[in-house]
């Protein structure tokens, strides 16, 4: 099938490259004429790992291919899926200013019979929003089949989530355009669930919502943990071979962060708010979330007289490992607070580099962890890293000025560096 793919974002990306891998032939359209011309050229503007070698296979196969043609792409495609961004407005919003403008073009440039299918993350009710959005700015009196097809893609994994998904939902009153969809992905074999779009796109929010209030109530419990003297990693282990809950999300840290589930829980707080039928419990993961890098912060001034002049070593910028994306990362906040402390602050990640605005703030970026570890009072483990895990920890104490680790992460074994005399503190485990 011949498909369009608007917005080369990382979700229209990696799903342009996976349908093209299952055998179609896909365009990809963005107005940005950087992201195009480096796609064009093979190259991969943001990292995640696998999709480059895909990437080039697909475009060497002639299955995959970019353009900035917006009216040309248009009309010689039927099938055309929106994945541009949908960011927060001030107020917690999704704005959907890029979506209107997709839409509207799509409208203005359509020829016949289109199938659209909205895989941005949109607000309950968006969809039939996007159909009229096309009617009314299109000349051509040829219908248009609006489809919700949300993405469960994680940044990080993201390939392997769209390659191997565990499900697959499709919204749509329309038979005609449930049966193109279902055509579409018929070589996934996973369950593909037809429903209204509404219902699609509660199903998104549903679902991160519910994702959220697992990471805070396992991050309450550790504070819990730490109180008792009981090791967190026990408590999860243990309530996560009940398979009525299972394993997955329960691993204590510094919280959620990244470009879905911040944002999605505030936007369904606010649907649910002009409902008037408020989320109570999803207003404390939220209250919950916030207030984690403070609880973490909190551990590392009880451990010294004062962080005035402390050196303190950051590891990791990324909200999470295998990404470059930084929004609503962790680290930021704990940066801000460690400079308010008036402490100096070195920080390492091996992909993100650190902006300007904040090395105009004091904080240095050290390429090499062992060079950012030099003369050091703490070491704050933000980011899951494995190069962190893989560390000559024995090193890393001959370096250090006071030997102090705080993993925000639970990622290291605490008897080992506990053996090496470090003075070591987790999540709810020590």
């Amino acid at each position: 099938m011949k498909v369009l793919i608007i917005g080369m974002g990382y979700v229209g990306t990696t799903m342009g490259v996976v349908f093209a891998n299952a055998g179609h032939e896909v365009t990809g359209l963005d107005i940005d004429e950087g992201k195009i011309d480096s796609l064009k050229k093979g190259k991969l503007y943001f990292y995640e790992p696998g999709l480059q070698e895909m990437l080039v296979n697909q475009m060497d196969h002639q299955r995959l291919s970019f353009t900035t043609d917006t009216k040309k792409a248009i009309e010689n495609h039927d099938i055309l899926f929106i994945t541009v961004g949908t960011p927060p407005l001030e107020n917690g919003n999704a704005d959907l200013t890029y979506l209107k403008k997709v839409a509207q073009m799509i409208g203005r440039f359509k020829n016949r019979e289109k199938t659209i299918i909205v895989k941005s993350t949109v607000p309950i009710g968006t969809t039939s929003k996007v159909e009229q959005w096309i009617s009314e700015a299109g000349a051509d009196s040829n219908p248009v089949n609006v489809a919700m097809n949300p993405e469960f893609l994680r940044e990080g994994s993201a390939l392997q989530d769209a390659l191997y998904p565990d499900r697959i939902i499709i919204g749509s009153d329309n038979k005609t355009t449930l049966k193109t969809l279902h055509k579409l992905y018929q070589s996934f074999s996973c369950p593909i669930l037809k429903t209204t779009a509404m219902a699609a796109e509660t199903i998104k929010y549903a679902s991160n919502a519910f994702l959220a209030t697992k990471i805070s109530f396992i991050n309450e419990m550790a504070k819990l943990c730490d109180t008792l003297g009981v090791n967190i990693k026990d408590v999860s282990k243990g309530m996560g071979l009940d398979d009525r809950i299972g394993p997955h999300f329960l691993e204590p840290g510094l919280g959620y962060g990244g470009s879905c589930f911040p944002k999605d829980i505030k936007e369904l707080l606010l649907t649910a708010d002009t409902y008037q039928r408020p989320l109570h419990l999803l207003k404390e993961v939220e209250k919950i979330n916030k207030n984690q890098s403070s609880y973490f912060i909190e551990k590392v001034k009880n451990s010294f007289d004062t962080l005035e002049g402390k050196r303190i070593a950051i590891f990791g910028l990324a909200f999470k490992s295998h990404t470059d994306d930084t929004r609503e990362s962790v680290s930021f906040p704990i940066i801000d607070q460690l400079l308010e402390e008036k402490s100096n602050v070195v920080v390492h990640d091996p992909v993100v580099q650190l902006s300007k605005d904040w090395v105009g703030k004091g904080v240095q970026q050290s390429s090499d962890p062992y060079e950012a570890v030099k003369g050091c009072d703490a070491i704050l483990i933000c980011t899951n890293w494995p190069v962190y895990k893989e560390l000559d920890w024995e090193r890393v104490h001959q370096l250090v000025k006071q030997p102090y680790i705080f993993d925000g992460r639970n990622m290291l074994e605490a008897k080992k560096v506990k053996d090496l005399q470090f003075h070591y503190k987790g999540i709810g485990y020590s």
